[in-house]
Protein backbone atom coordinates (compact mmCIF):
# COMPACT_ATOMS: atom_id res chain seq x y z
CA UNK A 1 0.00 0.00 0.00
CA UNK A 2 1.00 3.43 -0.65
CA UNK A 3 2.97 5.68 1.83
CA UNK A 4 0.85 8.33 0.89
CA UNK A 5 -1.60 7.76 3.26
CA UNK A 6 -3.16 11.30 4.50
CA UNK A 7 -5.16 11.83 7.33
CA UNK A 8 -8.79 13.23 6.88
CA UNK A 9 -10.33 13.42 10.22
CA UNK A 10 -9.98 12.81 14.13
CA UNK A 11 -12.78 11.67 16.50
CA UNK A 12 -13.05 10.45 19.91
CA UNK A 13 -15.69 7.88 20.56
CA UNK A 14 -17.37 7.17 23.71
CA UNK A 15 -18.61 3.84 24.94
CA UNK A 16 -21.58 3.06 27.22
CA UNK A 17 -20.98 1.54 30.26
CA UNK A 18 -22.48 -1.77 30.79
CA UNK A 19 -22.43 -2.30 34.09
CA UNK A 20 -20.34 -0.28 36.99
CA UNK A 21 -18.32 -3.09 38.90
CA UNK A 22 -17.17 -1.02 41.98
CA UNK A 23 -14.60 1.11 43.55
CA UNK A 24 -11.48 0.47 45.10
CA UNK A 25 -8.81 2.58 47.09
CA UNK A 26 -5.64 2.45 45.53
CA UNK A 27 -2.66 2.51 47.73
CA UNK A 28 -1.00 5.72 46.27
CA UNK A 29 -4.16 7.83 46.82
CA UNK A 30 -5.24 7.09 50.21
CA UNK A 31 -9.12 8.79 51.38
CA UNK A 32 -10.26 8.50 47.10
CA UNK A 33 -11.66 5.74 45.22
CA UNK A 34 -10.87 4.20 41.71
CA UNK A 35 -13.63 3.23 39.86
CA UNK A 36 -13.64 -0.11 37.61
CA UNK A 37 -16.40 -0.81 35.19
CA UNK A 38 -17.73 -2.55 32.57
CA UNK A 39 -17.45 -0.50 29.34
CA UNK A 40 -17.72 3.21 29.33
CA UNK A 41 -14.51 5.32 28.50
CA UNK A 42 -13.83 6.93 25.36
CA UNK A 43 -11.02 6.03 22.23
CA UNK A 44 -9.48 7.49 19.48
CA UNK A 45 -9.92 7.11 15.84
CA UNK A 46 -8.15 8.96 13.65
CA UNK A 47 -9.23 8.21 10.04
CA UNK A 48 -7.76 8.14 6.79
CA UNK A 49 -8.23 8.36 2.82
CA UNK A 50 -6.88 5.00 2.20
CA UNK A 51 -10.14 4.26 4.40
CA UNK A 52 -7.57 2.83 7.28
CA UNK A 53 -8.81 3.74 10.57
CA UNK A 54 -6.26 3.67 13.35
CA UNK A 55 -7.18 3.57 17.21
CA UNK A 56 -5.80 4.53 20.38
CA UNK A 57 -6.75 5.83 24.21
CA UNK A 58 -9.30 8.58 24.48
CA UNK A 59 -7.97 11.78 24.95
CA UNK A 60 -9.33 14.92 26.23
CA UNK A 61 -11.95 16.91 24.22
CA UNK A 62 -10.35 19.79 25.08
CA UNK A 63 -7.51 18.97 22.07
CA UNK A 64 -9.60 17.66 19.67
CA UNK A 65 -9.97 20.89 17.76
CA UNK A 66 -6.23 21.59 17.86
CA UNK A 67 -5.06 17.93 16.67
CA UNK A 68 -7.54 17.87 13.98
CA UNK A 69 -6.59 21.23 12.57
CA UNK A 70 -2.45 20.09 12.59
CA UNK A 71 -3.32 16.31 11.31
CA UNK A 72 -5.71 16.60 8.61
CA UNK A 73 -3.96 16.71 5.60
CA UNK A 74 -1.01 15.20 6.67
CA UNK A 75 0.35 11.94 5.73
CA UNK A 76 -0.33 9.40 8.53
CA UNK A 77 3.14 8.11 8.66
CA UNK A 78 5.60 10.53 10.10
CA UNK A 79 4.62 9.83 13.20
CA UNK A 80 8.41 11.52 14.30
CA UNK A 81 7.14 14.57 12.89
CA UNK A 82 3.59 14.54 14.43
CA UNK A 83 5.14 13.71 17.86
CA UNK A 84 7.31 16.42 18.02
CA UNK A 85 4.92 18.91 16.73
CA UNK A 86 1.90 17.66 18.74
CA UNK A 87 4.48 17.80 21.80
CA UNK A 88 4.97 21.41 21.09
CA UNK A 89 1.41 22.43 20.01
CA UNK A 90 -0.49 20.50 22.75
CA UNK A 91 -0.56 20.72 26.31
CA UNK A 92 0.35 17.31 27.92
CA UNK A 93 -2.28 15.98 29.54
CA UNK A 94 -1.19 12.58 31.42
CA UNK A 95 -3.96 9.89 30.15
CA UNK A 96 -5.90 11.87 28.53
CA UNK A 97 -3.17 13.47 26.29
CA UNK A 98 -2.38 13.12 22.38
CA UNK A 99 -0.52 9.36 23.58
CA UNK A 100 -3.84 7.79 22.09
CA UNK A 101 -3.34 10.03 18.48
CA UNK A 102 0.32 8.86 18.80
CA UNK A 103 -0.94 5.15 18.82
CA UNK A 104 -3.58 5.42 16.25
CA UNK A 105 -1.05 6.37 14.04
CA UNK A 106 1.32 3.29 14.71
CA UNK A 107 -2.21 1.46 14.31
CA UNK A 108 -2.38 3.04 10.85
CA UNK A 109 0.87 2.15 9.86
CA UNK A 110 0.38 -1.82 11.09
CA UNK A 111 -2.59 -1.84 9.18
CA UNK A 112 -1.31 -0.73 6.21
CA UNK A 113 1.47 -2.89 6.43
CA UNK A 114 -0.25 -6.07 7.19
CA UNK A 115 1.59 -6.57 10.56
CA UNK A 116 0.86 -6.80 14.00
CA UNK A 117 3.04 -3.81 15.92
CA UNK A 118 5.25 -5.79 17.52
CA UNK A 119 6.96 -7.38 14.38
CA UNK A 120 6.93 -4.38 12.22
CA UNK A 121 8.91 -2.62 15.34
CA UNK A 122 11.07 -6.25 14.71
CA UNK A 123 9.93 -8.32 17.67
CA UNK A 124 9.51 -11.81 17.11
CA UNK A 125 8.15 -12.83 21.09
CA UNK A 126 4.49 -14.14 20.61
CA UNK A 127 3.48 -14.09 24.34
CA UNK A 128 4.84 -12.25 26.82
CA UNK A 129 4.38 -12.41 30.89
CA UNK A 130 2.16 -9.60 32.36
CA UNK A 131 3.13 -9.13 36.05
CA UNK A 132 -0.42 -8.96 38.73
CA UNK A 133 -0.35 -5.26 39.45
CA UNK A 134 -1.91 -4.50 43.13
CA UNK A 135 -3.95 -1.69 43.65
CA UNK A 136 -5.34 -1.62 47.05
CA UNK A 137 -2.81 -1.93 50.11
CA UNK A 138 -4.35 -4.56 52.07
CA UNK A 139 -3.26 -7.33 54.69
CA UNK A 140 -0.44 -9.70 54.69
CA UNK A 141 -3.07 -12.28 55.15
CA UNK A 142 -5.53 -11.44 52.18
CA UNK A 143 -2.18 -10.46 49.77
CA UNK A 144 -0.96 -14.10 50.98
CA UNK A 145 -4.26 -15.45 50.03
CA UNK A 146 -4.34 -13.56 47.03
CA UNK A 147 -0.47 -14.11 46.30
CA UNK A 148 -1.51 -18.19 46.48
CA UNK A 149 -4.64 -17.86 44.27
CA UNK A 150 -2.78 -16.36 41.17
CA UNK A 151 -0.18 -18.58 41.31
CA UNK A 152 -2.41 -21.54 41.07
CA UNK A 153 -4.22 -20.03 38.24
CA UNK A 154 -0.67 -19.70 36.39
CA UNK A 155 0.62 -16.24 37.14
CA UNK A 156 4.41 -15.76 37.73
CA UNK A 157 4.76 -12.42 39.54
CA UNK A 158 3.16 -10.08 41.38
CA UNK A 159 4.05 -6.63 42.40
CA UNK A 160 2.27 -5.22 46.38
CA UNK A 161 1.94 -2.03 47.26
CA UNK A 162 4.10 -0.89 50.57
CA UNK A 163 2.55 2.18 51.98
CA UNK A 164 1.94 1.25 55.75
CA UNK A 165 2.88 4.10 58.42
CA UNK A 166 5.75 2.10 59.91
CA UNK A 167 8.89 -0.68 57.89
CA UNK A 168 7.25 -3.21 59.99
CA UNK A 169 4.13 -3.66 58.63
CA UNK A 170 5.26 -3.46 55.21
CA UNK A 171 7.55 -5.96 55.15
CA UNK A 172 4.62 -7.97 57.31
CA UNK A 173 2.98 -8.04 53.72
CA UNK A 174 5.91 -9.25 51.44
CA UNK A 175 6.96 -11.70 54.16
CA UNK A 176 3.30 -13.40 54.17
CA UNK A 177 2.92 -13.43 50.58
CA UNK A 178 6.90 -14.68 49.67
CA UNK A 179 6.08 -17.64 52.64
CA UNK A 180 2.67 -18.40 50.78
CA UNK A 181 4.30 -18.85 47.29
CA UNK A 182 7.85 -19.75 47.92
CA UNK A 183 10.80 -19.23 46.10
CA UNK A 184 9.47 -19.90 42.47
CA UNK A 185 6.95 -16.45 42.08
CA UNK A 186 8.43 -12.92 41.71
CA UNK A 187 7.66 -10.45 44.07
CA UNK A 188 7.62 -6.64 43.09
CA UNK A 189 7.57 -3.75 45.03
CA UNK A 190 5.82 -0.81 44.91
CA UNK A 191 6.32 2.39 47.60
CA UNK A 192 4.59 5.04 45.52
CA UNK A 193 6.78 8.03 46.28
CA UNK A 194 7.13 9.81 43.12
CA UNK A 195 3.16 10.26 42.12
CA UNK A 196 3.81 14.48 43.42
CA UNK A 197 6.16 16.24 40.98
CA UNK A 198 6.70 18.51 44.54
CA UNK A 199 7.35 18.05 47.86
CA UNK A 200 4.06 17.06 49.38
CA UNK A 201 1.75 14.16 49.01
CA UNK A 202 -1.03 11.72 50.67
CA UNK A 203 -0.18 9.48 52.77
CA UNK A 204 3.17 8.38 54.05
CA UNK A 205 6.32 9.45 52.68
CA UNK A 206 9.73 8.18 52.90
CA UNK A 207 13.31 9.59 53.94
CA UNK A 208 16.25 7.82 52.45
CA UNK A 209 17.10 5.83 55.84
CA UNK A 210 12.97 4.32 55.04
CA UNK A 211 14.00 3.32 51.67
CA UNK A 212 17.41 2.33 52.31
CA UNK A 213 16.12 -0.24 55.38
CA UNK A 214 13.43 -1.34 53.14
CA UNK A 215 15.47 -2.19 50.49
CA UNK A 216 17.72 -3.91 52.92
CA UNK A 217 15.04 -6.29 53.84
CA UNK A 218 13.34 -7.00 50.22
CA UNK A 219 16.63 -8.15 49.17
CA UNK A 220 16.36 -10.43 51.89
CA UNK A 221 12.88 -11.55 50.39
CA UNK A 222 14.26 -11.93 47.22
CA UNK A 223 11.98 -9.54 46.06
CA UNK A 224 12.55 -8.13 41.97
CA UNK A 225 12.74 -4.89 42.31
CA UNK A 226 11.83 -1.79 44.49
CA UNK A 227 9.70 0.77 43.13
CA UNK A 228 10.05 4.41 43.49
CA UNK A 229 11.52 4.65 46.82
CA UNK A 230 11.93 8.70 46.83
CA UNK A 231 10.50 11.90 45.53
CA UNK A 232 10.23 12.03 41.85
CA UNK A 233 13.01 14.54 41.02
CA UNK A 234 14.98 13.58 44.04
CA UNK A 235 17.73 11.89 41.35
CA UNK A 236 20.86 12.17 43.72
CA UNK A 237 19.08 10.43 46.13
CA UNK A 238 17.95 7.82 44.15
CA UNK A 239 21.21 7.27 42.12
CA UNK A 240 23.21 6.54 46.04
CA UNK A 241 20.34 4.30 46.62
CA UNK A 242 21.26 2.58 43.74
CA UNK A 243 24.78 2.56 44.10
CA UNK A 244 24.39 1.03 48.14
CA UNK A 245 22.25 -1.69 47.36
CA UNK A 246 21.95 -5.07 45.49
CA UNK A 247 18.12 -5.08 44.08
CA UNK A 248 17.10 -3.54 41.34
CA UNK A 249 16.37 0.19 42.37
CA UNK A 250 12.50 1.30 39.72
CA UNK A 251 10.80 4.04 38.56
CA UNK A 252 9.78 6.82 35.67
CA UNK A 253 6.44 6.05 35.27
CA UNK A 254 5.34 9.74 36.12
CA UNK A 255 8.43 11.52 34.31
CA UNK A 256 7.45 12.89 31.09
CA UNK A 257 10.30 14.08 29.18
CA UNK A 258 13.04 12.19 27.46
CA UNK A 259 15.95 14.78 29.17
CA UNK A 260 14.77 13.10 32.10
CA UNK A 261 15.55 9.69 31.51
CA UNK A 262 18.82 10.90 29.45
CA UNK A 263 19.60 11.89 33.01
CA UNK A 264 18.78 9.42 34.89
CA UNK A 265 20.79 7.13 33.03
CA UNK A 266 23.74 9.12 33.34
CA UNK A 267 23.29 9.64 36.79
CA UNK A 268 22.27 5.75 37.16
CA UNK A 269 19.26 6.83 39.24
CA UNK A 270 17.52 3.48 38.65
CA UNK A 271 18.40 -0.04 37.28
CA UNK A 272 14.90 -0.94 36.12
CA UNK A 273 13.43 1.87 33.85
CA UNK A 274 9.24 2.40 33.70
CA UNK A 275 8.24 4.84 31.43
CA UNK A 276 4.64 5.46 30.42
CA UNK A 277 3.31 6.27 27.20
CA UNK A 278 0.57 7.82 28.72
CA UNK A 279 2.45 10.28 30.19
CA UNK A 280 5.28 10.74 27.24
CA UNK A 281 2.52 11.22 24.92
CA UNK A 282 2.94 8.05 23.43
CA UNK A 283 4.59 5.45 21.70
CA UNK A 284 7.12 7.27 19.44
CA UNK A 285 8.87 8.92 22.70
CA UNK A 286 8.66 5.80 24.56
CA UNK A 287 10.49 3.74 21.53
CA UNK A 288 13.18 6.06 22.41
CA UNK A 289 13.98 5.32 26.17
CA UNK A 290 13.98 2.20 25.42
CA UNK A 291 17.05 2.62 22.88
CA UNK A 292 18.58 4.73 26.11
CA UNK A 293 17.69 1.93 28.19
CA UNK A 294 19.77 -0.50 25.57
CA UNK A 295 22.80 1.85 25.68
CA UNK A 296 23.19 2.37 29.16
CA UNK A 297 22.59 -1.71 29.43
CA UNK A 298 19.67 -1.47 31.81
CA UNK A 299 16.25 -3.08 32.00
CA UNK A 300 12.91 -1.29 31.59
CA UNK A 301 9.22 -2.51 32.06
CA UNK A 302 6.78 0.20 30.78
CA UNK A 303 4.56 1.53 33.45
CA UNK A 304 1.18 1.99 32.66
CA UNK A 305 -2.13 2.34 35.05
CA UNK A 306 -4.64 1.79 32.58
CA UNK A 307 -5.85 -0.85 31.24
CA UNK A 308 -7.27 -0.61 27.73
CA UNK A 309 -5.77 -0.05 24.07
CA UNK A 310 -2.83 1.51 25.89
CA UNK A 311 -1.99 -1.64 27.76
CA UNK A 312 -2.30 -3.42 24.40
CA UNK A 313 0.26 -1.21 22.88
CA UNK A 314 2.83 -1.72 25.72
CA UNK A 315 2.36 -5.35 25.07
CA UNK A 316 3.75 -4.73 21.58
CA UNK A 317 6.53 -3.27 22.79
CA UNK A 318 7.55 -5.08 25.61
CA UNK A 319 7.46 -8.16 22.85
CA UNK A 320 9.71 -6.23 20.51
CA UNK A 321 12.22 -5.20 23.41
CA UNK A 322 15.05 -7.96 24.41
CA UNK A 323 16.17 -6.45 27.76
CA UNK A 324 11.96 -6.27 28.74
CA UNK A 325 11.16 -8.93 30.86
CA UNK A 326 7.10 -8.12 31.90
CA UNK A 327 4.61 -6.22 31.30
CA UNK A 328 1.94 -4.44 33.92
CA UNK A 329 -0.97 -5.44 33.81
CA UNK A 330 -3.18 -3.92 36.99
CA UNK A 331 -5.05 -6.99 38.37
CA UNK A 332 -6.81 -6.92 41.72
CA UNK A 333 -9.42 -9.04 41.47
CA UNK A 334 -12.24 -9.26 42.06
CA UNK A 335 -13.32 -5.51 41.39
CA UNK A 336 -9.77 -4.81 39.95
CA UNK A 337 -9.58 -7.35 37.75
CA UNK A 338 -7.74 -6.91 34.44
CA UNK A 339 -10.84 -7.87 32.61
CA UNK A 340 -13.50 -5.24 33.20
CA UNK A 341 -10.81 -3.06 31.61
CA UNK A 342 -10.44 -4.93 28.26
CA UNK A 343 -14.05 -5.64 27.98
CA UNK A 344 -14.30 -2.71 25.12
CA UNK A 345 -13.00 -5.31 22.92
CA UNK A 346 -13.99 -8.15 21.42
CA UNK A 347 -11.06 -10.48 21.05
CA UNK A 348 -9.13 -9.35 23.78
CA UNK A 349 -5.69 -11.53 25.08
CA UNK A 350 -5.91 -13.72 28.17
CA UNK A 351 -3.76 -14.51 30.39
CA UNK A 352 -2.96 -18.32 30.11
CA UNK A 353 -2.66 -21.47 32.92
CA UNK A 354 1.76 -20.69 32.34
CA UNK A 355 1.29 -16.82 33.04
CA UNK A 356 1.68 -15.68 29.62
CA UNK A 357 -0.43 -13.11 27.76
CA UNK A 358 -0.17 -13.87 23.81
CA UNK A 359 0.77 -11.09 21.56
CA UNK A 360 -2.65 -10.25 19.47
CA UNK A 361 -2.08 -11.66 16.09
CA UNK A 362 -3.80 -9.10 13.58
CA UNK A 363 -2.25 -6.25 12.08
CA UNK A 364 -1.32 -2.70 14.03
CA UNK A 365 -2.70 -3.01 17.78
CA UNK A 366 -4.54 -6.27 17.08
CA UNK A 367 -7.58 -5.61 19.15
CA UNK A 368 -10.98 -4.43 17.81
CA UNK A 369 -13.71 -2.09 19.87
CA UNK A 370 -16.80 -4.17 20.66
CA UNK A 371 -19.50 -2.53 18.36
CA UNK A 372 -22.26 -2.60 20.49
CA UNK A 373 -20.89 -0.24 23.31
CA UNK A 374 -20.33 2.21 20.46
CA UNK A 375 -22.45 5.18 21.51
CA UNK A 376 -23.22 6.79 18.11
CA UNK A 377 -23.75 10.84 18.56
Amino acid sequence: MSGNIKVTDVKIVNLRTVKHVGKIEPAWSPGRQMSFDIGGGSYTEVHTDAGITGIGPGMSPLLLDGVTEYLVGRSAFAVEDHAAALNYYVQNMHYQGIAGVDMALWDIIGKAADMPLYKLWGGEKEKIIPYASMVVLSTPEERAEQARSLQEEGWQAMKLRLHNETMADDIKIVEAVRDAVGDDFTIMVDANQAQSSGTWQPGVMWNFKRAYDTALELQELGVYWLEEPLARYNFEGLSELSAKVEMRIAGGENNPGLHEFVQMCEMDTYKMLQPESMVMNGMTNLRKVGVLAELHNKELVPHHGGGNIGVIAHQHLVASWRHAPFMELLHDPPIGHYKNKFSMFTNAPEVDSDGFMPLPTGPGIGLEIDPDLIIND
